[in-house]
């Protein structure tokens, strides 16, 4: 499938301010799951944050007319929504149980890389060399993040499974950009994250005594996420990706991490330190080479 590049130069403000809002939404949910995990044990609290996120969808596809799924399709959306909702969800809030803020979001800043070399196999989507060059720029940049919140470049085991979380991402947004042409933004958010939120369904044992014994706080930084994080932020993603290639877009990913330090800071307390900043430059720098010189 080839790509007019040209197009993205003409994005409209609409879809600039859903890309916007989805990556402040997604930074935020660094601190969220931090905060959440003081009371909830992993699975539990992947699964509150999407029933949360199902309940939302439920009533605005409603509101919506969401249609069914054609029966040839259920197989491949179950996928993508065990893929983006279970798998990466699940593995990302087991690994914060060790992993910071800031190690994690460098970890999934790896999921750009992921994106551009599956969406060159399976969507035929071109990078020119430059392009190449801003995500690792961007990917660098990541990296002082992360030296700046104290990681350096070593993890301890846990950091594999926010590691396996990001290529598991990567694919659904390549795996799902096909059927974009054929579902509206609205119905295919929907599926996935039903979809999703099914097999998150393992985690019940034990569900509604973590929901009895936790503190307020830790609930509602949940319900955030499941909200605007999860909900809402699904929804202007898959909108934008249904007016980009994925390889381009999910090159401003790298920003995230940056936006992560600064919510974590008003949030969780953690100070940003200088290397901590100006990595943040240097992510902002690799997407601007990405989308200008890259295409």
């Amino acid at each position: 499938m080839q790509i007019d590049f040209s197009k993205i130069k003409n994005i409209d403000r609409k879809t600039a301010i859903a890309l916007a809002v989805t990556l402040f939404f997604w930074a935020s949910a660094f601190a969220g799951i931090r905060a959440g995990l003081r009371d909830y044990e992993p699975g539990h609290l992947a699964l509150l944050r999407f029933l949360v996120a199902s309940v939302l969808l439920f009533f605005y596809g409603a509101y919506k007319k969401v249609k069914l799924p054609k029966k040839q399709d259920i197989p491949m959306i179950l996928l993508i929504g065990f893929l983006s909702i279970t798998v990466y969800h699940a593995l990302l809030s087991y690994g914060e149980v060790t992993v910071t803020a800031g190690a994690a979001s460098l970890l999934i800043a790896s999921g750009p890389i992921f994106t551009a070399l599956l969406a060159t196999a399976i969507l035929d989507e071109r990078l020119k060399a430059l392009g190449w060059m801003g995500i690792f720029i961007s990917f660098f940049g990541v990296g002082l993040i992360a030296m700046g919140e104290g990681e350096g470049i070593s993890f301890d085991p846990m950091a594999t499974l926010i590691l396996i979380a990001a290529f598991a991402t990567s694919l659904s947004f390549v795996l799902q950009k096909p059927y974009l042409n054929r579902y509206k933004y609205v119905d295919f958010t929907a599926y996935t994250i039903w979809g999703g939120t099914l097999f998150l369904l393992v985690f019940l044992p034990g569900f509604v005594n973590d929901i009895r014994t936790a503190s307020i706080a830790s609930t509602l930084s949940i319900v955030y996420l499941g909200i605007f994080p999860a909900g809402i932020a699904y929804l202007l993603w898959t909108y934008v990706l249904s007016k980009m290639p994925a390889s381009i877009l999910s090159s401003f990913l790298a920003v995230c991490p940056f936006l992560s330090i600064i919510i974590a800071w008003f949030w969780l307390g953690e100070i940003p330190s200088s290397i901590s900043l100006i990595g943040g430059l240097f992510a902002i720098l690799g997407v601007v080479i990405v989308n200008a010189k890259g295409k």
